[in-house]
């Protein structure tokens, strides 16, 4: 499965032949450049590691300063590992979204979900609460209710739903359609929303 690390720009829309308003998303990808070969005799699989956006020596640890100083390309923020690349490649060669996707096709996106925070149970897993204050209570409407452990399992499984952190999450979204493609300036255009903020990282997928 080969593919490329990019940004997610913003979401837009434009009017189908249909004549119905389609949700898009931006997604700005590479140009990643190859930071290491990976063979069967070597490492034991085949495998073609690339990286994203420059940064400053300063902003990088001392082993990966030498990985990358060994490719002979600048320090790099995101690296990642892609499979099934047909083209042949050596490290310090840039890879650009034309090279991998074509318009039409359909790709998988991942993604890191934006973070909620701590989330109660009625905002995490769609609880409806205990319900009223009927008969003397209060403060139960957004509650959780009962656990239903006595002094058997005298526990709480676990997994059981219950408040806690909501979001941030490696997010994959399936079979999303490139509509458009502009390479002067590295856009692929999708059909439909892709997980995470503007300016978070993705990786699309073929």
């Amino acid at each position: 499965m080969t593919g490329l690390i990019g940004k997610k720009i913003g979401m837009t829309s434009f009017v189908n032949e249909e004549g119905k308003n389609v949700p898009c998303t931006l997604l700005e990808l590479g140009p990643c450049v190859v930071t290491q070969v990976k063979t069967a005799e070597s490492d034991g699989y085949e495998a073609v590691q690339i990286a994203y956006e420059p940064i400053k020596e300063s902003r990088t640890t001392k082993p990966l300063l030498g990985h990358f100083k060994k490719a002979g390309v600048k320090p790099h923020r995101i690296l990642h590992e892609i499979r099934g690349l047909e083209k042949e490649v050596k490290p310090g060669d840039a890879l650009t979204i034309t090279d991998i996707f074509e318009e039409g096709e359909f790709v998988d996106v991942v993604g890191r979900s934006k973070g909620k925070g701590f989330q109660g149970v009625v905002k995490r897993h769609g609880f409806a609460g205990v319900g009223g204050r009927t008969h003397g209570q209060h403060n139960r409407e957004r509650a959780p209710g009962s656990l239903g452990a006595s002094s058997f399992p005298s526990r709480v499984f676990k997994g059981k739903r219950m408040a806690g952190r909501m979001g941030n999450e490696r997010v994959k979204v399936f079979n999303l359609q490139v509509v458009k493609i502009i390479p002067e300036e590295n856009i692929m255009v999708v059909k439909g929303a892709v997980p995470g903020p503007r300016n978070g990282y993705v990786l699309v997928l073929k």
